[in-house]
């Protein structure tokens, strides 16, 4: 049985490990939609209803794959977040995901308008075939994502999405709202603005990354704002012990990151505890986390995250971490 949480101070419950549907649908071919089934199957009867997926994963793909499942299960035995922010259109008129695999006849466009909300939000429905949506979050605007343009884009999702993002919960359409995005600044700012029940924080809050600890964490305690953590392993880092396939925010690991999680490594493994689920439950230490999601393309993966948020570990890894300065105390 995996424990649950509650998103913010909504009923709504999340297991503490969640799925990540981003790689179903950016492997593409590479796997079946059968086999995705499966895995999403397989999934649910391990304990997990939390499921995360977004119309950039795959250009549609992973929303299809993930619904196909869950549509056959009953609709309160799990919860479903995706995300608003772009749009699927014809690949003429829009940019491709460079590392996507799939043959979905569509592109993304960015729009952060008010009305393209619930288009994105409906369009998605179609593709999930599903009646609702639990948990709907605006994506990526960031300056991860759009660089110098962030701050046009910022200010056109203020105006926009972001109210009807707030109009969608208020009407009952959706239960929670918030960010998904891969920087905890603007999650600040927006919290500052608005009343959100979540983020998904994507690579920030790691065994690797503590900033958020001095000042955002304890922002979300004190306003009831859950987290919810993607990337847990910084996209690959922490965990593969080969160089070769080393990767953090999805490019090749520098030399500093690469070497602080082999000393991150080494203890864990001091301890006998497996370096993968100090990554997995270091995260979910904190009162602010309600659950990590990482991304799964393959059954052998989903397994191994079933067992690894289930063991044990030690008080004194955490403590020993700290001390080495290698992944700073908890408290919360």
């Amino acid at each position: 049985m995996i424990a649950t949480r509650n998103i913010g101070t909504t009923d709504i419950a999340v297991t503490e490990l969640g799925f990540g549907g981003a790689p179903l649908g950016l492997v593409g071919d590479l796997i079946t939609d059968d086999e995705a089934a499966a895995i999403v199957r397989r999934a649910a009867d391990g304990g997990v209803c939390y499921f995360d997926t977004a119309p950039l994963y795959g250009h549609g793909l992973s929303e299809k794959r993930v619904g196909r499942l869950l549509r056959q299960l009953p609709r309160d035995s799990f919860v479903l977040s995706t995300k608003v922010g772009r749009l699927l259109v014809a690949r003429e008129h829009g940019e491709r995901v460079a590392r996507a695999r799939d043959n979905e006849p569509f592109a993304i466009r960015y729009d952060y308008s008010f009305d393209a909300v619930r288009r994105s939000m409906e369009a998605s429905l179609d593709r999930l075939g599903l009646d609702r949506i639990d948990i709907l979050l605006c994506h990526d605007i960031d300056t991860w994502t759009h660089g110098d343009a962030q701050p046009g884009i910022f200010e056109t999702a203020r105006r926009g999405a972001l109210p009807a993002l707030r109009e969608l919960r208020e009407q009952g359409v959706v239960r929670a709202i918030g960010l998904g995005v891969n920087e905890w600044q603007v999650c600040s700012r927006v919290m500052d603005m608005m009343d959100v029940d979540c983020f998904l924080l994507a690579g920030r809050f790691t065994l690797l990354e503590q900033e958020p600890l001095d000042t955002f964490l304890p922002k979300c305690v004190e306003r009831n704002v859950s987290i919810i953590i993607g990337g847990p392993y910084n996209s690959g880092l922490l965990a593969t012990d080969d160089r070769r396939q080393a990767t953090y925010d999805y490019k090749p690991a520098p030399d500093h990151l690469w070497q602080k999680a082999q000393a991150i490594r080494r203890m864990c493994e001091a301890h006998g505890v497996d370096p993968r689920a100090a990554a997995l439950q270091y995260p979910l230490r904190h009162a602010a986390v309600a659950a990590v999601i990482p991304g799964v393309r393959a059954m052998d993966e989903l397994d191994t995250n079933l067992d690894l948020v289930a063991r044990d570990i030690p008080d004194t890894l955490w403590d020993d971490l700290a001390e080495a300065g290698l992944a700073r105390e908890v408290v919360a």
